[in-house]
């Protein structure tokens, strides 16, 4: 019996339409375009600047449905609906569950998963593990984040990196020998005081006091974050590398999490990877915490072709972090 494998066979995505730029910042904090630019690789980041009421069930619903729209899916034949979001709709409620009641997977059932910058790739590990099991054939992965949500734009250490947005991927069985080939995951908790947002959980439930004093709004100790990003994410890149005996030709493209072009390129040095091969879309999006990598993969479908070798790579906070090798599935 062939080894059924887990592939990746439609994307779909969506970014708001306001866009943020360097400039329109410079009006906001202490910084300049030059700064960001130089630091980053960020030139502008998409907020979600509907009415109010929206949250990241609208970006997550918008980017099913462009997957949904694409690919002709049915969507009451989808099993399952993960979403990776580390910015819920609200507390209790499954976000989840909300998305897939509005884009009729009315055959679903559904959660939500929490990694910080690492939740989509946790995700798709979760996907192939019920896909492998035989117990499920179509599952919609989706990456969505309303950073906006919990950014302070007083504080220039945060407000210059993050942008909201999703990505959708739509995950089934293959045994053509595609798919996810193998996994590296990790995670160390006590890097979880480097970057969070203090308030509202259930160490510190909000009051008055934790809004009068902003800790509702993600704050990081940006040095100390940068330098465990580039040492972990290098890391494990460079380890599947060896664990599979797979040589820096053999690698046809990096999707590496986009938190900061300066990282992304350290992981493609370790890797000694040609910048050709290293998809980037930063410079348009900034952090967009769990949609980076559907995004990239979005963004860069049209050059992927069936058999193409794939690195995934994250890190974010809590720390989490890891990197999963992949085989594309198809030619769009």
């Amino acid at each position: 019996m062939d080894k059924v494998t887990a592939a990746i066979t439609a994307v779909g995505k969506y970014v708001p339409d306001y866009i943020l730029t360097n400039k329109e910042l410079e009006t906001m904090v202490e910084t300049n375009d030059d700064w960001i630019t130089s630091r980053t690789g960020i030139k502008e980041r998409r907020i979600l600047k509907e009415e109010e009421g929206k949250g990241t069930s609208y970006l997550a619903i918008k980017s099913a449905e462009d997957l949904i729209a694409k690919s002709n899916l049915d969507p009451s034949e989808i099993e399952m609906v993960i979403l990776c979001t580390a910015t819920p709709d609200m507390q209790a409620a499954s976000t989840g569950a909300f998305v897939a009641n509005k884009i009729g997977a009315v055959n679903a059932f559904a959660f939500d998963l929490e990694a910080a910058c690492s939740s989509f790739l946790y995700g798709l590990s979760v996907a192939a593990g019920y896909i492998e099991s035989g117990r499920y054939k179509k599952i919609l992965l989706i990456g969505a984040d309303m950073n906006s949500s919990m950014i302070d734009y007083t504080d220039r250490t945060t407000c210059i990196i993050f942008g909201d947005g999703a990505g959708a991927v739509l995950v089934e069985p293959t045994t053509d020998g595609n798919g996810l080939q193998d996994e590296i995951m990790r995670s160390d908790g006590s890097g979880r005081e480097f970057l969070n947002v203090a308030a509202g959980g259930s160490m510190m439930p909000a009051t008055e006091e934790t809004v009068k004093e902003r800790l509702h709004f993600a704050r990081q100790d940006g040095q100390t974050v940068f330098k465990n990003a580039v040492f972990n994410m290098a890391d494990v890149c460079e380890k599947i590398l060896e664990k599979n005996n797979i040589s820096n030709d053999d690698v046809d493209w990096l999707a590496a999490h986009q938190a900061n072009k300066r990282i992304v390129e350290a992981t493609a040095r370790r890797m000694k990877l040609d910048s050709s091969k290293v998809m980037l879309n930063i410079a348009k999006y900034g952090n967009t915490t769990s949609a980076t990598l559907p995004l990239l993969l979005a963004d860069y479908e049209k050059q992927l072709k069936k058999g193409d070798t794939v690195i995934l790579a994250a890190f974010g906070g809590g720390f989490s972090w890891g990197s999963i090798y992949f085989k594309w599935c198809y030619n769009s």
